[in-house]
């Protein structure tokens, strides 16, 4: 009998545990209590303590590169962009060949095929656009007629005007589609300068010439300066990136590109090696960093071209591995080490693009390391490192308390807003619509949000919905749905409260641009610079009281049931 006691005994100890322990939990921690998680939703929100005020770079910071042009079957583009946007991932980084867009002079046609060359690139970012992803579009590869004869496409062309007007033509073309331009590819070594000493004058005159061609059809553009090749060899042939960079500032370039495009490979280091002149790592970017503010550019954020670690084969040569070794747990881990860092570190840091999403087949083979660099393979498994960021991703759409640009991740844009630059906007840019039902939404964890929005003579009224209900405190049009009215008699940027005493959790917004507007006004434009999201709100006490009921009850069948185990151990005579 005494046996059988005590295992009944501990029995008991084991199931008060749990118990004891979920009983804890419903009354001590609330909705949204523990940090960086609404522990009722399981949502993951992201938080910041400082404000990222440089241009571009409050923003998803995931992207790869992608070969999407080399696909013969859509379903393929498809596939790999549904991916890219289930990643959470924000960036495609194209390449749009000259060679395949522009024929012959002036002439955006393949008699071939009898078809538009703007076709496949017009399917690429429209299909990006639906999942989620905008575009940086590399523009490089002459075609043959815009060469000097017997060279290779990735020779410059031997008229820099007639490069101009190309990338004219497709910034004409995908105006307000695609707002990054990739001005040319690692020049600093000579396979990519068609055979020719690297020449950083040269390209400067090149970037000169893009960057006032785009700009000239599309104000609100970013131009990107060439990523350069990390190399620590300083001679014709192959001139250190840091070298080149300082000569490109030598020769009038600061004025020329609005954001430094970098390579950033970490060969077989970790992200936290220091930077040295004389060695390959991910923190050599620090030293171009370092050019920069030297030169007085330190107002503008550094992007990363080709970002990763190389996972090749035990079994694969050495002489091959010319990006370093690492495990694929590492590569893993690494990126997201990585990544996470920069954003902690370098306020500067913008977007990380992984070299590379996915390739056709057609590029590399088993037997080239560069093969190991790919996030998912030809067939669509994804690797361990696109799971790592699918994973890191997830708190970027649910913005924690803090002060946030337009750009951030967690305000999506439902309908085509357009972009406009302007220097009197925080972080030099903002949002606008004039079309009735152009609608955004901001995803929060907090007690209030406001807006940075501009009122003026052309404002409208924007339709504001919370969580799918209108909101206390805001006026009411005669069908019941809050709204914010935006005129005035002189445009002025506010910081407006538009949602406050709102219980802990996470929280929807949603704006819309009316048809209504104020009868003074001359317009119905809504300008959104970006929002601020206020701590949590109230104690949510009615919860907190539910949890202790909980608790209670929970605590009351622990004492019956070790009061009954008593009475049965004694013969049923009580304690």
């Amino acid at each position: 009998m005494q046996s059988v006691k005590v295992r009944r005994s501990g029995r008991r100890r084991i199931g008060a545990y749990p118990v004891l322990i979920l009983a804890a939990l419903l009354f001590l921690i609330p909705t949204g209590v523990l940090p960086g998680v609404d522990l009722f939703s399981g949502r993951s929100y992201a938080s910041i303590s400082v404000p990222r005020t440089i241009p571009n770079t409050d923003l998803n910071p995931y992207g790869a590169n992608f070969f999407l042009h080399l696909e013969a079957e859509q379903w393929k583009i498809d596939k790999t962009l549904q991916m890219a946007g289930e990643a959470g991932l924000g960036w495609v980084k194209q390449q749009f060949p000259w060679e395949n867009l522009e024929m012959s002079s002036g002439r955006f046609w393949d008699d071939r095929y009898n078809v538009s060359t703007w076709d496949k690139f017009d399917y690429i970012v429209n299909t990006a656009a639906k999942n989620g992803l905008q575009v940086i579009a590399r523009l490089d590869r002459p075609p043959d007629w815009a060469r000097e004869p017997n060279t290779t496409p990735l020779s410059p062309p031997k008229d820099f005007a007639a490069y101009g007007r190309f990338v004219a033509e497709v910034a004409k073309h995908f105006k307000g589609r695609v707002r990054y331009y990739q001005i040319w590819n690692e020049p600093n070594l000579t396979e990519e300068w068609g055979g020719k000493p690297v020449d950083p004058k040269a390209y400067v005159e090149l970037l000169r010439v893009a960057c006032q061609a785009i700009k000239k059809v599309d104000p609100n553009a970013y131009v990107l300066s060439a990523p350069l090749a990390q190399t620590v060899e300083n001679n014709p042939a192959h001139l250190s990136d840091v070298a080149f960079l300082e000569a490109m500032y030598n020769n009038g370039a600061r004025q020329y590109f609005d954001i430094l495009f970098a390579n950033a490979y970490g060969f077989s280091l970790p992200p936290e090696d220091a930077p040295d002149p004389a060695k390959l790592n991910f923190s050599r970017v620090l030293l171009m960093r370092q050019v920069m503010e030297r030169n007085g550019d330190g107002a503008k954020p550094v992007w990363f071209n080709e970002f990763g670690w190389n996972a090749s084969p035990a079994d694969l040569p050495a002489e091959r591995l010319l990006w370093g070794r690492v495990t694929e747990q590492q590569q893993a881990e690494y990126t997201a080490r990585a990544i996470q860092m920069a954003r902690r570190d370098w306020p500067w840091a913008g977007v990380f693009n992984v070299w590379f999403f996915r390739q056709t087949g057609q590029q590399y083979q088993w037997d080239d390391s560069q093969f190991y660099f790919r996030m998912v393979d030809v067939g669509f498994t994804p690797r361990l490192v696109y799971k790592a960021v699918r994973q890191d991703t997830v708190p970027l759409f649910t913005a924690g308390p803090g002060s946030y640009q337009e750009m951030n991740p967690a305000l999506v844009l439902q309908s085509s807003w357009d972009y406009v630059r302007d220097d009197k906007a925080d972080a030099k840019g903002y949002l606008a619509s004039d079309r009735t039902g152009d609608k955004v939404t901001v995803t929060f964890h907090g007690g209030s949000l406001a807006l940075r929005i501009l009122k003026g003579p052309e404002c409208g009224r924007l339709y504001v919905s919370l969580d799918g209900n209108g909101v206390e405190g805001l006026p009411h049009d005669a069908a019941g749905r809050s709204y914010l009215d935006l005129y005035a008699d002189s445009p002025t940027w506010v910081e407006l409260p538009v949602a406050g005493g709102l219980r802990a959790g996470t929280h929807n917004l949603a704006l819309t641009v009316s048809a209504e507007r104020d009868a003074r006004s001359r317009g119905r434009l809504v300008a959104v610079d970006g929002f601020t999201v206020g701590e949590e709100g109230p104690f949510p006490w009615p919860q907190v009281a539910a949890g202790g009921a909980i608790f209670g009850i929970l605590m009351g069948m622990v004492v019956w049931r070790r009061r009954r185990g008593r009475s049965r151990a004694s013969g049923g005579n009580g304690v």
